[in-house]
């Protein structure tokens, strides 16, 4: 079994941190670039590392989102990546757990984009139904081809939110969600 291993950006030994975004770099096949990279750095990052090798990674990072006009201290999971020979062995939930557990103790929301909703369905998280926007120079643009992709962990302050409401995130450089 792999160990995991829970760090800040700033704790992740170089080395350990290249071999994490060579992962991404393999695991999404030429769909991951350094902006998505950089997405994923800044805040917690579960790794699983098996001799010497990152064989899983995950990260979550801090944001704000806004639910119905109500801003949110948001977790949102970035750069969740298996070695493409060992997907679907579990390595993914493994590095999933320690990372549901700090966006429980540091946030108001979990959130992240994806389109294997099934594996997070399986980790507790929920599809938000409502519709998405980014600000824009404060104002909030709409993006509805992200309105399948955002979901969502309630706990705490977040556990009654309406997954029906809109919900809105700041613009960032590459992919607002």
């Amino acid at each position: 079994m792999p160990e995991v291993r829970l760090l800040t950006t700033a704790e992740v030994p170089p080395e350990l941190l290249a071999a994490a975004h060579d992962l991404c770099d393999r695991a999404f096949a030429g769909r991951f670039d350094d902006t998505d990279w950089d997405h994923a750095l800044g805040g917690w990052h579960a790794l699983a590392i098996d001799g010497a090798a990152v064989v899983a990674h995950a990260s979550v990072v801090d944001r704000v989102l806004y639910v119905g006009g109500r801003a949110f201290r948001a977790g949102y999971v970035e750069a969740v990546a298996t070695e493409p020979g060992r997907q679907g062995t579990g390595l993914g939930s493994l590095v999933m757990a320690p990372l549901g557990a700090v966006i429980r103790a540091e946030t108001e929301l979990g959130a992240l984009s994806t389109g294997a909703h099934e594996f997070y369905q399986r980790l507790g998280w929920e599809r938000w139904r409502g519709p998405t926007y980014v600000r824009r120079d404060g104002q909030p643009v709409r993006t509805p081809e992200e309105d399948d992709g955002v979901m969502v962990l309630r706990h705490g302050p977040s556990q009654s939110l309406d997954l029906s409401a809109d919900i809105t995130c700041d613009q960032r450089s590459g992919d607002d969600w």
